[in-house]
């Protein structure tokens, strides 16, 4: 193989890797940029999962920020800092923007986030993929801000468990 063909084929591998690489680190961010927080997300792990995994309910996850800590049960009150948006990338809702964490019984929120929430330890952060029949279902939620049938997604971070 001549030495230019084979410079060009190198050059253009080192150029997918680097792509490929770029694509990777793109994929493990906080969710859609949301210039209206006035907290930001924490730190993701340098070691995060890149893929999600399914649960057999059909909820996709993948974990940020690993912790040991106390995982939650359903029947625990939680808080968290969260923000939730759609396919479309439209952010629904976020307690980032409030600066304001946010706390509540498990067993009074939908199903994927009950599910979700026990998959990480205190002062973990989690990303949620909910199909429609985890969350809001057929039904969608205030007059069209989460239309019927939607997937969610959600970043969570969990501070305490009581």
């Amino acid at each position: 193989m001549p030495t230019r063909t084979l410079a060009l084929l190198v050059a253009l591998l080192f150029c997918n890797v680097g792509i490929a690489q770029k694509e990777q680190t793109q994929k493990l961010t906080t969710g859609p940029v949301d210039k209206m927080e006035k907290t930001a997300p924490g730190k993701i792990d340098a070691t995060a999962d890149s893929k999600f995994k399914t649960t057999e309910s059909g909820l996709k996850y993948r974990i940020l920020r690993k912790s040991d800590k106390a995982k939650p049960k359903a029947t625990d009150t939680v808080t968290v800092h969260y923000k939730g948006w759609l396919d479309n990338k439209k952010i629904f809702d976020s307690s980032y923007r409030r600066n304001e964490k946010i706390s509540f019984p498990l067993t009074g929120v939908i199903k994927g986030w009950t599910e979700g929430l026990q998959l990480i330890g205190k002062g973990g952060m989690i990303e949620l993929e909910i199909p429609a029949k985890l969350g809001y279902g057929a039904r969608g939620v205030g007059n069209g801000l989460i239309p019927a049938n939607s997937t969610l997604h959600f970043l969570v971070e969990l501070s305490e468990i009581k």
